[in-house]
């Protein structure tokens, strides 16, 4: 089956679309050569039988080539097939970012906005800059409002930086708020939504080293690390420990310094989060991590985010494809996958957030004084009344 469509990609095949300029072109010239002779050959050789049957077979073998040509040039634009089951993906302009980035900016008709050091360049978006103490993000305007998503990130991590001596990463956001500084990599902590981190710095080896302990096998981790996280604002990310104690899953990710594009996609289809990489210069999507179970509410906002302490590098940020994957369900699978409001994951418990009780208003407030001055003097009245009795009867027994 022939299948194309822009800008996407799949685990089996790699990243498409790279045969598609020259299959067109191959369709047109050799139409455009062939038809050409024909009409040489019609001219000099008149009006013979033979010729004519053999001008028809040549006509008939043209068309099917205009014809695979038209195709070609009508699934360029449209959805296509990501999958051997029935998945086609479109891609979602208003939540996607590519140069030259236009729409990136402050102003109200933007769709991308910027924050704290974050600057754009013409090559890429930078977040940070190789400096101390820096922090940047960009935020999509339009919320997302998609079912069934998968976004794809091409990023670059470099700096001066020897082993060790770089940090901090970055993050992808799918979340409620969006523009609001904090010191998760550059983004507020206690989110409500997802969170995707590119982290290049070990922070708990370095405390483990300093107290002289050392990691069992089983649980020590390779820097830079890939780690999800699913909060509904009442857990905090732990720097200390690099996030271990709420993550949803991890792995490996050699990203700093290369000379080859690095790429991150974050599907979520059917309540299945899963996230991979490609950062071998293969052209191959590598498995990271596969969550079932992740329930993330509609209407949140997509945004990146970076931060440097004392140790630093660049953060660039070269586009963000978010494209609309459309899945057929079953009417069981309807009623399991209903709308949530806020974000869980199966068999993994997260603290209930209780929600603060709203402000009382001038008049409720003013009623709830009076009522208790109103209750106190009638207390202290009746209180009154009980003690004259009491000693009116203490009277009556001396006498």
């Amino acid at each position: 089956m022939l299948t194309c469509g822009g800008g996407g990609s799949t685990r089996a095949n790699g990243r498409r679309g790279r045969w598609f300029p020259g299959l067109m072109a191959w369709a047109t010239g050799r139409a455009f050569n062939e038809g050409t002779a024909v009409g040489k050959m019609a001219a000099t050789l008149g009006s013979s039988g033979w010729w004519q049957r053999w001008r028809r077979r040549l006509s008939a073998w043209n068309g099917s080539r205009m014809l695979l040509l038209l195709l070609l040039l009508g699934c360029g634009q449209g959805p296509r097939q990501v999958g051997a089951g029935q998945t086609f993906e479109y891609l979602k302009r208003e939540h996607s970012l590519s140069k030259p980035y236009q729409g990136v900016g402050t102003g109200s008709s933007s769709l991308w906005n910027l924050m704290g050091n974050a600057m754009v360049m013409t090559q890429y978006i930078r977040l940070t800059p190789d400096m101390q103490s820096k922090q940047g993000a960009l935020w999509n305007r339009v919320p997302c409002f998609l079912r069934d998503w998968e976004l794809q990130v091409h990023f670059k991590i470099h700096g001066q930086g020897k082993k060790n001596l770089h940090g901090d990463g970055l993050a992808i956001w799918y979340t409620k708020d969006r523009m609001q500084p904090g010191p998760v990599f550059g983004n507020m902590d206690k989110f409500v939504g997802l969170g995707v981190f590119v982290d290049t710095y070990p922070n708990e080896e370095k405390q483990q080293e300093a107290q002289k302990r050392r990691y069992s096998p089983g649980v020590q981790r390779v820097f830079p690390y890939i780690s999800a996280m699913v909060n509904n604002g009442s857990l905090s990310y732990d720097h200390e420990r690099d996030g271990r104690p709420t993550e949803l899953g991890g792995c490996t990710a050699i990203v700093r310094n290369l000379h080859y594009d690095t790429f991150l996609v974050i599907r979520y289809v059917k309540r299945h989060l899963t996230i991979m990489m490609d950062i071998d210069g293969k052209h191959e999507w590598r498995d990271c991590i596969e969550v079932p179970g992740v329930r993330l509410p509609r209407g949140y906002y997509f945004g990146t985010s970076s931060i440097t302490g004392d140790l630093s590098d660049n953060h660039d940020v070269i586009s963000l494809k978010l494209f609309e994957l459309t899945v057929e369900r079953t009417p069981e699978e309807e009623k399991l996958h209903r709308d949530v409001f806020l974000p869980s994951v199966d068999n993994m418990k997260l603290p209930e957030v209780t929600a603060p009780l709203p402000p009382l208003s001038g008049l409720a407030l003013f009623l709830i004084v009076f009522f208790s001055l109103v209750f106190s003097v009638f207390a202290i009245v009746i209180g009154i009344i009980l003690y004259n009795k009491w000693q009116e009867q203490s009277r009556k027994r001396f006498y």
